[in-house]
């Protein structure tokens, strides 16, 4: 079973880089600035949001521990659950409303070709991000995942977003070696945290299946 969820997770992170590398290409064929880019992070991001929202409603069983709903302990509860996903829902979303008008305010796509190739880059990503949620799914119902951790990680996500929203003057312009920068940039904070999201979410799974284990003997025992 380790060897096979491995071998899973490799399987994502390669189509993740994969599609980063779909990108770089669509972007030095078409010798786009990064301010075109940029437009297809946004596009990720809110497919990542989109997805974590699913996998919040959709968890079966789930685990609260050390996540706290305005200073109190949060109880394991369906309303729990639907709480926190509407939460990220307008509080995530938010975020990215101020990156859309941000980037509608400084950032032209231009020509209707590049249009078109961001709309494929983002349609390559909705179908990263689909199968990786499909995967977590599986992996959810035999485990016992963190909601906190599933509502907060998307945030550590955006990140590199926002630092390059701040650091863009730096990278704008005609260089193409300043797009390549950004997107391999790009491309190894989106490896790193996918890697990091897994690798979590397996050792919160080692302790939900440990925990399940548990209780099940100690209902044996006392007889229920």
């Amino acid at each position: 079973m380790t060897l096979a969820g491995d071998r899973r997770i490799d399987r994502s992170t390669t189509v993740l880089v994969l599609s980063n590398i779909a990108t770089i290409l669509f972007a030095v064929v078409q010798q786009w600035d990064v301010s075109v880019v940029m437009w297809i992070y946004w596009g990720q991001s809110v497919i990542i949001g989109y997805f974590n929202v699913r996998r919040m409603l959709a968890l079966k069983q789930f685990s609260t521990e050390n996540f706290r709903i305005n200073n109190r302990p949060a109880e394991p509860t369906r309303k729990t659950q639907r709480q926190t996903a509407l939460f990220f829902a307008v509080h995530y979303g938010g975020f990215h409303l101020a990156y859309l008008v941000f980037l509608f305010a400084e950032n032209s796509i231009g020509s209707g070709i590049a249009s078109a190739g961001v709309a494929a880059c983002i349609l390559i990503f909705f179908f990263n991000h689909r199968y990786s949620y499909g995967y977590n799914r599986e992996r959810d119902v035999a485990r016992k995942p963190n909601l906190g951790f599933i509502m907060f990680f998307p945030y550590v996500r955006i990140i590199p977003m926002h630092t390059m929203i701040l650091a863009g003057s730096h990278f704008a312009g005609d260089s193409t070696a300043r797009l390549v920068m950004f997107l391999v940039l790009k491309t190894l904070a989106d490896v790193a945290m996918h890697v990091i999201e897994h690798s979590r979410a397996g050792k919160t799974g080692l302790t939900g299946i440990a925990e399940s284990e548990t209780n099940q003997e100690k209902k044996g025992h006392s007889g229920f």
